[in-house]
């Protein structure tokens, strides 16, 4: 049976992908001189690793020569798309005429210690702890008004997808479909201002927390869990309403089994029609004085 993912380059140009199975039995791949592997998690689950420049063939890569992380992933066929996703994406940058350079400055994040250039006033910084863009004020007029900073800087862990919807000619097509999804997940009202649409529920993290803590405003949320060694088979659990902190806030304790207790993407909701208020010993130390006074 033939492979229907491409080993070499396609018609498209991608450069050669190749697939195969580590020492150890892992899942790689090797796109350009970049090497990747579907390492396993906890509870059945894995996520994608990365290396460069791994001197062996990949029957004898191990899991040892990875040490780059990014993020899950759901099944062998998931990596592979990847991987065919990885393809273009280093196919569009050779085409980019981005610069690595040395520009001596201070950032917000730090001392700048490497420069990218992707074009006259669009620059990205990376410091020794974090980075991001620095827009000069003439490209950051060009940002709307809604997601435009003042001082013309964007951090890399979300703002920089504010940078890549102004500018999308300046990164690859995987780059802007990432900045899509960072838009709609942490700026929903911008995306539906600019682009004239409603983000439907799943579509966005942001707005899908929303809905969640005004459907569950009175509920009992948890705040905190610990497995009790009183209850055998329980998670002890301290709720609030609406998963509410701070002084004042009405605290309450359940015991969930543990079978049932999975948190979901906003929180635990206690039902208290089916778990009482717990009273008895508890596992928490803030608890312990309140039980035995």
């Amino acid at each position: 049976m033939s492979d229907p993912f491409p080993q070499n380059k396609d018609a498209a140009g991608f450069p050669a992908v190749s697939f195969g199975h580590s020492a150890d039995g892992l899942a790689v791949a090797l796109v350009d001189e970049t090497a990747f592997a579907m390492a396993p998690a906890r509870d059945g689950k894995h996520y994608l690793v990365t290396a460069w420049r791994i001197p062996r063939p990949m029957n004898e890569w191990t899991r040892g020569d990875f040490y780059g992380h990014f993020g899950e992933l759901a099944d062998e066929a998931a990596f592979r798309a990847r991987m065919v996703e990885q393809a273009e994406h280093s196919r569009e940058l050779k085409t980019l005429c981005r610069r690595v350079t040395r520009i001596p400055c201070y950032t917000p994040w730090g001392t700048s210690q490497g420069t990218t250039v992707y074009a006259e006033g669009v620059i990205c910084h990376s410091t020794a702890g974090h980075g991001g863009f620095h827009l000069t004020p003439e490209r950051n007029a060009q940002v709307h008004p809604i997601l435009r900073s003042d001082d013309g800087y964007y951090e890399e862990d979300c703002a920089w997808a504010i940078v890549a919807i102004t500018f999308p000619h300046l990164l690859t097509s995987y780059e802007r479909r990432c900045a899509e999804r960072t838009i709609k997940a942490s700026w929903p009202d911008a995306w539906e201002a600019i682009f004239g649409t409603i983000l439907a529920p799943g579509e966005s993290y942001e707005k899908d927390r929303r809905a969640f803590e005004q459907a569950h405003a009175d509920d009992w949320i948890v705040i905190s869990a610990i497995t009790s060694s009183h209850q055998k088979g329980f998670v002890e659990c301290v709720a609030t309403p609406g998963g509410r902190r701070g002084a004042g806030t009405e605290e309450r304790r359940f015991l969930v089994p543990s079978c049932e207790y999975k948190v979901g993407r906003f929180g635990f909701v206690v039902d208290p029609e089916r778990r009482h208020v717990y009273g008895g010993p508890s596992d928490f130390v803030g608890w312990q004085r309140r039980v035995a006074s």
